[in-house]
């Protein structure tokens, strides 16, 4: 990915009122959508800059680089926004074909069924015990 050469496009993004913005990661090649997460400025600067995804992590504070503990690292191939500038979108190579901490491809895994319960529907493709040691 090639960075751009001024962060001044970082400003073209409506952040919410702590800084965030919603990132939306899609394997470019099958179109799945892998995950949700959240990006500060310096997350979304340091993705465009590395074609890796970082996200920021609410629950720990910091910034997460996907795949830093797993292994399994999202290379972006496109960053994307909405029309709104609200919602960032990654196409991404999801290495190791994972991209859900439960061992799945994807973490939208769960579907509603009409008796108002989830059912699991995807297989989990490596225990996670395996995954996080």
């Amino acid at each position: 990915m090639i960075a751009p050469h001024s962060p001044r496009w970082l400003n073209d993004i409506r952040w919410d009122d702590q800084g965030l913005v919603p990132v939306i990661a899609q394997e470019a090649a099958s179109g799945d959508v892998l995950m949700f997460a959240w990006m500060n400025r310096e997350a979304l600067q340091r993705t465009a800059e590395s074609g890796e995804a970082i996200y920021w992590s609410r629950s720990r504070r910091k910034l997460w680089h996907k795949g830093e503990e797993s292994g399994h690292v999202q290379k972006v191939l496109e960053i994307r926004i909405d029309c709104d500038n609200d919602v960032v979108l990654l196409k991404v190579e999801q290495i190791g074909g994972i991209a859900c901490h439960t061992g799945r491809h994807s973490c939208f895994f769960q579907r509603y069924l009409a008796d108002g319960s989830w059912e699991a529907v995807d297989p989990v493709v490596k225990d996670p015990k395996d995954i996080y040691k």
